[in-house]
């Protein structure tokens, strides 16, 4: 079914105005946020939600193992696997995790996972810790978890370039077991030159990487200094100017604070020299979704333009007023509706 984004003027005039500019003449539905107030909507949510799904183990096939949890029925008629980003892990899709389950039942089985290094799995050889293995360990956990039936890959930020890695290295599985992709606050390629790469080329950043590698643990026993120092670089861009929900600002810094400083080294040069834009010939042939906050400093809203435009009138692109890199969190009503809405273009209820 072929599909592409449109535009639904609910951000305002210079909302539209900045994001034509940047689109040059792509179509994109923006999405316009509630009116901050005094009261956080979120002061009482269980962040740990996640955590009380079925659990499993997947080993990843040099022998890390990947933490698992799974909502939903083993025989739903389509499943999807969430793909978390960089120094996070798989409860920052909480939001969608939550209210997904709810509205889809027993209709579409949730899959969600902790890359090597981060979250609850296990930690990995500097030289393992790439994009490339990254999307191995994806096609690990299908293998595993998902044996048979169609699948719909979500994935944010580097989880959004693993499963861009995986299309360009088994082309043959999409269209085929995966039916439908989204991409929220990614990139091909160019995270060197812009968002997160400009963050990444400083003197603290490469003494970082020195330290890394020739003493390792004390590194590690340092990490309350470390985070501080590196904590503007790890989280800016993260939310929008005017973001205010303070539960989710402290969840956000509390997953970031808690990933291994090693792991946020060793995946730095795959960040720095990604590219991906070989798996976009593969994705344009399956319906997919892109989305990205107007505000992402990290993975700017150009690279999702840029996407768009490659992945041709299968994808659906979704700009997202007043949002920065954690879009699911800060506005998931938004995100959690576009990947109902793939979800529904694939057939899957």
């Amino acid at each position: 079914m072929e599909r592409s984004g449109r535009l639904e003027i609910l951000a305002g005039t210079a909302g539209v105005a900045t994001l034509g500019a940047l689109a040059v003449g792509a179509a994109v539905r923006s999405i316009t946020r509630r009116t901050p107030t005094s009261v956080d909507p979120n002061s009482i949510e269980d962040f740990g939600l996640i955590y009380d799904d079925h659990a499993s183990i997947v080993v990843a096939d040099d022998g890390v193992p990947l933490a698992v949890r799974e909502v939903g029925p083993s025989d739903a008629p389509v499943t999807v696997v969430f793909v978390h980003g960089f120094c996070l892990r798989m409860s920052t899709w909480h939001f969608q995790r939550r209210d997904l389950a709810e509205q889809w039942g027993d209709d579409v089985r949730m899959v969600f996972f902790d890359h090597r290094g981060h979250g609850e799995s296990g930690q990995a050889s500097p030289k393992s810790c790439t994009i490339p293995q990254m999307a191995a360990d994806i096609e690990a956990v299908l293998r595993s978890v998902v044996p048979v039936g169609p699948v719909v890959l979500v994935g944010h930020s580097m989880g959004g370039m693993a499963v861009m890695a995986l299309a360009s290295r088994r082309p043959e599985l999409f269209g085929t077991r995966v039916i439908g992709v989204g991409l929220v606050a990614s990139s091909a390629h160019g995270i060197a030159e812009a968002g997160l790469g400009r963050g990444l080329q400083n003197p603290l950043v490469d003494a970082f990487r020195l330290s890394v590698r020739q003493a390792p643990r004390a590194v590690e026993a340092g990490r309350g200094l470390t985070r501080l120092l590196m904590a503007p670089v790890l989280t800016a861009g993260s939310f929008g100017s005017t973001f205010h929900s303070p539960a989710v600002a402290e969840f956000t810094e509390s997953v970031i604070q808690r990933t291994r400083i090693d792991t946020v080294v060793n995946f730095l040069r795959s960040l720095e020299e990604h590219d991906e834009t070989a798996g976009l010939v593969v994705l344009s042939g399956i319906d997919t979704m892109v989305a990205c906050g107007y505000e992402d400093k990290v993975t700017p809203l150009p690279n999702s333009v840029e996407l768009h435009n490659k992945l041709g009138p299968n994808c659906e692109l979704i700009g997202v007023a007043e949002c920065g890199h954690m879009v699911m969190l800060e506005n998931p009503a938004v995100i959690t509706a576009a990947i109902d809405a793939l979800v529904q273009r694939v057939g899957g209820q």
